[in-house]
């Protein structure tokens, strides 16, 4: 069975350490995602990403400023 591609909010990091410490905050603040390795259409210095359903951007965006989460990029792709 071919799942649907569907957009989604990925945001990458410059390390694993980055990767693994959003992906608790996320957790603690009920916000949806998961790692993925990086889409090949994008790099990252460390090859992990955040994706995370198309509606959560707000929030997402929320917890990066609260939180002042590094990151390398933020983008939609459709995966």
């Amino acid at each position: 069975m071919i799942r649907k591609q569907e957009d989604r909010i990925i945001v990458t990091f410059h390390t694993t350490t980055e990767a693994i410490a959003f992906e608790r905050m996320c957790r603690e603040e009920g916000i949806a995602g998961r790692l993925i390795p990086v889409p090949k259409t994008l790099s990252a210095g460390c090859g992990m990403a955040w994706s995370a359903p198309e509606d959560a951007a707000s929030a997402l965006g929320s917890l990066m400023e609260q939180k002042r989460v590094r990151h390398q990029e933020m983008t939609v792709l459709k995966i």
